[in-house]
């Protein structure tokens, strides 16, 4: 075999070099700053601190005391976390976030990216991601196997060097140890099917046939991740004891809610031929594995936050859990795992969101709105919590009336309250004039969205309009919402329609619709439609959270079948129909007539939408007045989902749910198979089968 650069799965990692100039904001997950001040204080050599930038100089002698191993383990938290600022991001690529992911779903139009465009072909090991990582450097890369090994490094050392370490501080190292290990192989699984499974230290080389280890099977990857979080759960605490510092550390909380989601996701049709079998075993541990949570969770005090519409939108930004034991400090009861970012204007001193700037409109002085699709519009149940339909007398003109109350509280529209800092009664319009059919068109507060509505969920309305990107409005990565809707999937899956009822019902009962006929769900007929009422309400109380294409891609829900489950048919069996061939739609709210000013007069835009006044019917007929009289209706100028300027329909192929391995990682690695419906190094077919 000819000699190969060692790669990611390779290398004796280390951390890297720090940042000192950036700080967390008083919590952890994010970079803590090494400064000589505390490493004095720690009674330990302040060369330490120049050590840690070459990996060839640092030993497990920092497992000896308790701030430097401190350091070690916010390294890890600052690699996974450090650049998730949006809740509809994802890691991609190489500790990079972005909104790709959500951008190939129906919740954001306006972006075909090319695993969506049915102009591009994708199955080269030229076109995989680049998410496994690559080739060993001289700089040490935050890349998945490097996460892993720096787990590995702490779990095998910290109990043979760190006797002088409370037994106490070691557990919780430990754990979060297994975490981080069990989180990155979750996020492996996710993206590539079965990966080789490392579960310690090895050093770099080129030459050591017994570090080649092959790729395992999706099953056994999920089997070992689920040890993992068990043993993070054994060792870490349901909250920690002391939370101004450590809120945001994970938990044995976080663990199990964490291996409900493994286990469902393990149990989804992506990765288990025998989805539809009643009596699959993965199923059966999927389903065990929430209710552990759940019992476990509740004892701890997490639950859901409120029981009002109100407080379900307020839950996002307000901290009141006085029922969480053993903290002064008031905290999120429905928040199972949160990323903390910092409301700090020195760019040096914390890490802002960026989802405060990216939701609001231009007229507020924002970065201009996320644009709702005309889908999700139509998406949300009605007051009652009936489905939107002709026959229950859903009307999308006025898409605005008689919603879900949650509707009011995702999205914004023309008069929607929306408070700042300065102005608890902030409102924004979006429509559109023009003098003549070719005149030059003027937008309402230049709001030149491509949709009546724009997202306006998990916004602060206390948020500083002069400071929006310098928002630290925390993104909940885990809700206890979640966690009820995989327990409600499970029971669905395993054909207890009664009990997945009773899930799905605590979801509608906590924001005020009424219980009758099953909180609007109605009777599900088979397991299929109570999958599928399962799924539905993801996509009304998950939206925008991030979650919607891990959910599409483990149903296979753009075409029914994968490249590794081609007989699923899981549309067909579930009556939802396919992603794939379907677009992205917008419209504009326009002048009925020409005219060179703004139709609406100061009185008409006077109108508030509060869905917490008593008048808010009233609110809502006024509105529905004014946009008979004055608006209308207009198709967008060109096609939202286009390559170029040609418009298209979505094509997501069969074998795009999981990616290939990079031409990179096989050509360093050629014992690795290729995932089938890609092709390997050779460009020969590739044979590895991931739903296993």
């Amino acid at each position: 075999m000819s000699q190969k650069r060692p790669t990611a799965i390779q290398q004796d990692v280390f951390p890297g070099k720090t940042n000192k100039n950036k700080k967390m904001k008083n919590k952890i997950l994010y970079l803590i700053a090494f400064t000589a001040m505390v490493v004095g204080a720690a009674g330990c050599k302040k060369s330490f601190l120049e050590d840690l930038k070459s990996y060839d100089k640092y030993d497990e002698s920092a497992f000896t005391n308790e701030v430097l191993t401190g350091y070690y383990i916010d390294r890890l938290y600052n690699y996974f976390f450090v650049n998730y600022k949006s809740p509809t991001q994802a890691e991609t690529t190489l500790g990079s976030y972005d909104d790709s992911k959500t951008k190939n779903t129906e919740e954001i139009g306006g972006t075909v990216s090319n695993y969506i465009n049915p102009n591009r072909n994708l199955m080269l090991a030229t076109d995989a991601d680049n998410y496994y990582g690559g080739a060993l450097t001289a700089s040490i890369s935050n890349t998945p196997y490097t996460r892993i090994r720096l787990a590995n490094f702490l779990l095998e050392k910290i109990d043979e060097v760190g006797t002088a370490l409370s037994p106490a501080f070691r557990d919780r190292a430990k754990g979060q140890m297994y975490y981080f290990r069990a989180l990155q192989y979750y996020y492996l699984v996710r993206a590539y099917g079965g990966v080789p499974l490392v579960l310690t230290v090895q050093n770099a080389s080129s030459t050591d046939a017994s570090i080649r280890i092959p790729r395992a099977t999706a099953s056994q990857c999920f089997t070992q991740i689920v040890k993992d979080f068990d043993s993070a759960a054994a060792l870490l605490p349901a909250v920690w004891p002391t939370q101004t510092t450590d809120y945001g550390r994970f938990t044995s909380a976080a663990a199990l809610a964490m291996k409900s989601r493994v286990l469902l996701t393990a149990a989804s049709p992506l990765f288990n031929s025998d989805w539809d079998n009643t009596s699959s075993p993965k199923w059966q541990a999927a389903l065990d594995a929430g209710l552990q949570a759940e019992t476990a969770l509740t004892a701890a005090g997490y639950g859901l936050y409120g029981s009002t519409a109100k407080d379900w939108a307020d839950m996002f930004t307000a901290k009141d859990n006085a029922s969480i034991t053993n903290t002064t400090t008031p905290y999120n009861k429905e928040a199972i795992f949160t990323i903390l970012l910092s409301t700090n204007t020195t760019s040096s001193a914390g890490y802002n969101s960026a989802w405060e700037n990216s939701i609001r409109p231009k007229d507020q002085n924002g970065s201009g709105g996320i644009s709702v699709p005309k889908g999700m519009l139509d998406l949300f149940p009605l007051a009652n919590g009936a489905r939107p339909t002709t026959a229950n007398g859903y009307v999308d003109t006025f898409f605005f009336e008689n919603r879900d109350p949650r509707f009011y509280r995702t999205f914004a529209f023309s008069g929607s309250k929306w408070g700042i800092k300065t102005n608890a009664n902030r409102t924004s319009f979006f429509y559109r004039w023009r003098p003549s059919a070719t005149g030059t068109i003027t937008y309402s507060g230049n709001n030149q969205t491509t949709s009546p509505a724009v997202v306006k969920k998990m916004a602060n309305p206390a948020a500083d309009s002069s400071a929006f990107t310098y928002s630290g409005t925390d993104i909940i990565e885990y809700r206890y919402a979640e966690l009820l809707l995989n327990i409600a999937e499970c029971y669905a899956a395993k054909g207890d329609i009664a009990n997945c009822l009773v899930y799905l019902g605590k979801i509608r009962a906590r924001v005020g619709i009424s219980s009758a006929n099953n909180y609007g769900i109605g009777t599900l007929a088979t397991k299929y439609a109570a999958i599928e009422a399962c799924l539905y309400e993801r996509r009304v109380e998950l939206a925008y959270e991030g979650k919607r294409y891990w959910d599409i891609q483990r149903w296979l829900l753009y075409d029914g079948s994968s490249a590794t489950n081609t007989s699923a048919n899981t549309c067909s069996k579930l009556g939802i129909a396919p992603i794939n061939g379907s677009n992205r739609t917008g419209y504009y709210w326009q002048s009925i007539n020409y005219t060179s000013s703004d139709p609406l007069t100061a009185a008409d835009k006077s109108i508030i939408i509060d869905p917490d006044a008593a008048n808010f019917t009233t609110q809502i007929a006024a509105l529905k007045t004014l946009y008979k009289t004055k608006l209308v209706m207009t198709p967008l100028d060109q096609a939202l989902d286009r390559d170029g300027t040609t418009p298209v329909n979505i094509l997501y192929r069969p074998n795009y749910y999981l990616s290939g391995l990079s031409a990179t990682v096989l050509s360093l690695n050629p014992w690795l198979k290729q995932n089938i419906g890609w092709q390997d190094y050779s460009g020969g077919a590739g044979t590895f089968n991931s739903t296993e």
